[in-house]
């Protein structure tokens, strides 16, 4: 019935959209299977993309050639950079997106995709012979065979849904879990452990009063994720909205402790530390007396809010009576409970820096399945899965990021090998080289590659050559043109910043920190004349490189020393247990994970830097 295809991929959230997405793209021929095609893509918690560090990984996934950043544009209702007031390191673009385009525009992107074929049903097992992958088990008794198989499952695997004391199978709300799988994973020796992640009650907008809330609205001069001219900014927004918990909602939350799932011990798996659930703040920050609640429209035209900040599994009357005791909400009427999911993830240790994993060749994970959380981080995932399957397919060399790169190559190497015991999210704290890796360049970092792979088009190369070569010149530019004290005096005082006596370049200018651009160029006339050519990109990126050139150099120095450990290979049957003077934790971290670099190894948590002098002296280094 089915041919052999080259990658299959189970599951269609957004892991699995980007993995098929990029493997089709590249010329594979692609399987995708789901439980319901009407759900692709579904955004099942909150309507937004990106934010702190996020934002960053959907401008990484759009540069390589990936679909998320141009989905989101297309379904964007409102953008907001996050961070505008720290440096460039930290900036994060932000969108709130109309839910039901979003998945809209993914599945239509994914059937306009060649290579990839559909199929909707449960898939409950693998095919495996001897230690190779070589398709899948439908619930029908059907069999599709495939060179490869990516396993993007989220929060279905023996899903279970908790609302105060009643709990049922579910992978979402309205859905099935999906059994089989795991249990086949544990018979092939994979090790699994159980994840917890939650989502808010949804509410009626039209019963909601927004004059007693503060309006948040979006950027004034909006911008977008994808670097394709695909996309356009907004020329509408949406505004969303900020009220507050009190003292009276806690206490009423607290009536229904005794029947929450979080607390009498009915759910075993840990939740997400930095989103926690609200009965989980007011118990751990009993000291506050109120929280933020962020009202977020879930479309252009629905009427359907999402209560960002209220994430709960206590019993629905509990729910709904301690919403209407927030300012803004007293005659809220609610369209569903919010709920907990408790489901099945494997250790990421158990993979290699390509996804692929330790134990059978050519099966992939990505997403949920390894323990993270968040779209973003899901389709970033997905993405690499993606074209990692198709490479081993193919027989090519696996791709991977390394963590002066992309945040994504930070998010891979921490999983593999740090693992998580609760759900991983990113942060710009956890990249230790942030300020090469800001959301502005990412096209410069990643493009190359993209193209090089045949996932990013021979026109957004084309526009990365562009950029970097216009701003390389603006740069020698701004080294060259003067500036007469006459003519700046005045503005600079203006700017809080001390005058000049001769004449000043706008490179030394533009390292004062109250200055930016836009300030200097507005001080000459000619000058605004002379960089009116250039776009706003163009322009800011030299500003960041001349601003923070020191700081950025610095950061390359240490990249440097880090790569001379990355490009020091260790044999991939290396015997660890022979080396006797490794730690014993050393010896059994270095066996389980098996780092294919001293650099990978010295990341290792439990590898202590005795073990690592140790290794190096025992491999000749």
């Amino acid at each position: 019935m089915f041919p052999e295809y080259d990658v299959i991929v189970v599951g269609a959230g957004h892991a699995g959209c980007e993995a098929a997405h990029a493997a089709a793209t590249m010329g594979s021929r692609v399987m995708l299977c789901t439980m319901n095609m009407n759900t692709i893509a579904q955004m099942s918690c909150n309507p937004a993309m990106g934010g702190v560090a996020k934002g960053q990984i959907v401008r990484e996934i759009d540069a390589l050639g990936g679909r998320s950043g141009i989905v989101a544009d297309k379904s964007m209702i409102q953008f907001r950079m996050l961070n505008r007031s720290k440096g460039p390191a930290m900036w994060s673009p932000r969108s709130q997106n109309d839910r039901m385009r979003f998945a809209e525009e993914w599945r239509l992107a994914l059937e306009q995709t060649p290579n990839i074929d559909f199929w909707q049903e449960m898939i409950t097992g693998l095919i495996i012979k001897g230690k190779r992958i070589r398709g899948v088990k439908t619930s029908l008794g059907l069999e599709i065979p495939s060179k490869s198989v990516i396993l993007t499952n989220g929060t279905f695997l023996n899903g279970i849904i908790h609302i105060g004391e009643k709990q049922m199978g579910g992978g979402r709300t309205g859905e099935r879990a999906a059994k089989g799988i795991t249990e086949d994973l544990r018979q092939l020796g994979f090790e699994s452990g159980r994840m917890k992640t939650g989502t808010p009650p949804r509410v009626d907008g039209r019963s909601l009063d927004y004059t007693v809330m503060e309006e948040q609205h979006g950027d004034a001069e909006p911008e977008k994720f994808s670097y394709s001219p695909e996309t356009k900014v907004l020329s509408k927004q949406r505004s969303c909205w900020i009220t507050y918990t009190n003292n009276k909602v806690h206490e009423t939350l607290a009536t229904g402790f005794d029947r929450s799932p979080m607390f009498n011990g009915r759910i075993q798996g840990l939740g997400p530390r930095y989103c926690p659930s609200i009965e989980d703040k007011i118990n751990r920050f009993a000291e506050r007396d109120r929280h933020q609640i962020f009202v977020e429209p879930e479309g252009w035209d629905t009427v359907e809010i999402y209560v960002n900040g209220f994430s709960t599994s206590l019993p629905e009357d509990v729910q709904l009576k301690a919403l209407r005791q927030i300012r803004g909400f007293e005659n809220a009427k609610m369209f569903r409970p919010g709920y907990a999911i408790e489901y099945d993830y494997f250790p990421p240790t158990q993979l290699k820096l390509s996804l692929e994993t330790k134990l059978i060749d050519n099966l992939f994970f990505a997403g949920q399945i390894n323990g993270t959380t968040g779209y973003e981080e899901a389709a970033s995932q997905g993405l690499l899965a993606g074209i990692n399957a198709h490479h081993k397919v193919k027989e090519k060399e696996p791709f991977i990021l390394k963590r002066s790169e992309a945040y994504i190559g930070v998010l891979i190497d921490d999983l593999i090998n740090k693992g998580t015991e609760e759900p991983y999210r990113m942060f710009t704290s956890r990249a230790e080289f942030r300020l090469l890796l800001r959301q502005d360049n990412a096209d410069l970092r990643l493009t190359r590659y993209g193209y090089e792979m045949n996932l990013a088009s021979r026109q957004r190369y084309d526009l990365m050559q562009e950029k970097e070569a216009r701003t390389s010149e603006l740069i020698k530019k701004l080294e060259q043109v003067r500036l007469r004290p006459e003519g700046i005096n005045g503005a600079l005082q203006e700017n809080n910043t001390a005058p000049v006596k001769e004449n000043i370049t706008v490179e030394k200018l533009l390292k004062r920190p109250q200055l930016g651009i836009r300030d200097i160029i507005k001080m000459d006339h000619r000058l605004e004349q002379e960089l009116a050519q250039y776009h706003e990109a163009v322009l800011e990126q030299a500003e960041i490189q001349i601003k923070y050139r020191s700081y950025i150099d610095k950061e390359r120095q240490m990249v440097d020393k880090i790569n001379n450990l990355e490009n020091l290979k260790i044999p991939h049957h290396m015997d660890y247990s022979s080396i006797k003077a490794l730690s014993a934790e050393g010896r059994q971290k270095l066996s389980k994970i098996k780092p294919e670099t001293i650099g990978q190894a010295s990341r290792i948590s439990g590898v202590s830097p005795a073990d690592m002098s140790i290794l190096t002296i025992y491999l000749g280094r």
